[in-house]
């Protein structure tokens, strides 16, 4: 029996579960404790509000995946609500050149990141951190006021509502499932998503391998900065504005969704479902806080950091546990 629990607690998919029951219960007691809370809406408005979030968690969990980190989506996100809030303001550029050029700014950014780390071996947190202070310095250059986007095909993406039975999503609701789905995919049945947990289990290992190190590494942080731009299109439906301070914070919240949702800080174990439950976990809090009605929307953040601080221990938990059980069993091996 202790045995079974322990490959149980051993097994990668172990964090996720706890997240997902972690998210049922939390969900449970808000339907226990409010009646509007089992309103199917409000269920759906924890896509809608976080649709943002999601598309950018995604993106980060692959930084996280190969050990790595970026600490500037939320100031790309920020630039990329500005710039196409300011080309729709002062230009004739039509809404879907506009998306694009915002997406391909934001995917040569991070490439330009992940050339710099592979490139000169230097820490990501330093350099994703100067990527963040100039991403947030363009914004507030390009106008430290709020540029409003009118444009009327614009607006009606962000009006687009698509009926789920008896409630709707957003169209950002649907760009955010479908990043889940093509980032599910591309970790989980494809080379490249097999290099990345390579990669984050061991670089030295991966190296000796064979494996095209420096270009995983180029591609994970192209597509964090294609993922932080696809997330500021969706902010900006959300919005409907360009300004320098949207996002702050955003990379906090982003990294602290996929630790809670089971991926590793160390690299290597990760897993796409689980950072998706880790966003849906924020938003149930700061439902709770919305139907409560007296308490302030910083509790959010308070319970967010106590459940990271709890779901570090419990990785460092589970990674003693895996190391004692491979002893264990080279022990029994050779004996």
């Amino acid at each position: 029996m202790n045995k079974k629990l322990g490959e149980i607690i051993a097994s990668k998919y172990f964090s996720f579960f706890v997240t997902v029951i972690l998210f049922a219960v939390l969900y449970g007691a808000g339907i226990a404790m409010y009646k509007g809370f089992m309103k199917p809406q409000v269920f759906l408005n924890l896509f809608i509000d976080n649709a943002a979030l999601i598309i950018v968690t995604v993106g980060i969990t692959f930084t996280l995946l190969i050990g790595g980190i970026d600490l500037s989506v939320g100031a790309v996100l920020a630039l990329t609500c500005m710039v196409l809030a300011w080309i729709l303001a002062n230009t004739g550029i039509p809404v879907f050149a506009a998306i694009f050029i915002v997406l391909l700014m934001g995917t040569l950014f991070g490439a330009l990141q992940g050339y710099i780390i592979a490139k000169f071996d230097l820490q990501p947190f330093i350099i994703t951190l100067a990527g963040m202070l100039f991403c947030r310095g363009m914004t507030a250059v390009i106008s430290r006021e709020t540029i409003n986007i009118t444009n009327p095909v614009f607006v009606a993406m962000a009006d687009f509502r698509l009926p789920v039975g008896p409630g709707f999503v957003s169209m950002g609701v649907l760009i955010a499932l479908a990043a889940l789905i093509v980032a599910a995919v591309v970790l989980g049945f494809t080379r490249f998503g097999r290099n990345i947990y390579a990669l984050g289990g061991s670089e030295s290992s991966a190296s000796l391998m064979g494996l095209p190190v420096f270009r995983t590494k180029v591609s994970v942080y192209t597509i964090s900065g294609f993922c932080s731009s696809l997330g500021g299109i969706v902010y900006a439906l959300m919005m409907l504005t360009g300004y320098n301070l949207h996002g702050m914070g955003m990379e906090m919240d982003a990294i602290a969704s996929t630790v809670i949702g089971g991926t590793l800080l160390t690299g290597g174990v990760g897993f796409i479902p689980g950072a998706l439950f880790g966003v849906l976990i924020q938003g149930v809090i700061l439902t709770f806080i919305s139907f409560q009605g007296t308490l302030s929307a910083w509790w959010t953040k308070i319970v967010v950091g106590a459940l990271l601080c709890v779901f570090i221990i419990m990785q460092a938990f589970i990674t003693e546990h895996k190391s004692k059980l491979t002893a264990q069993s080279s022990l029994e091996e050779n004996s």
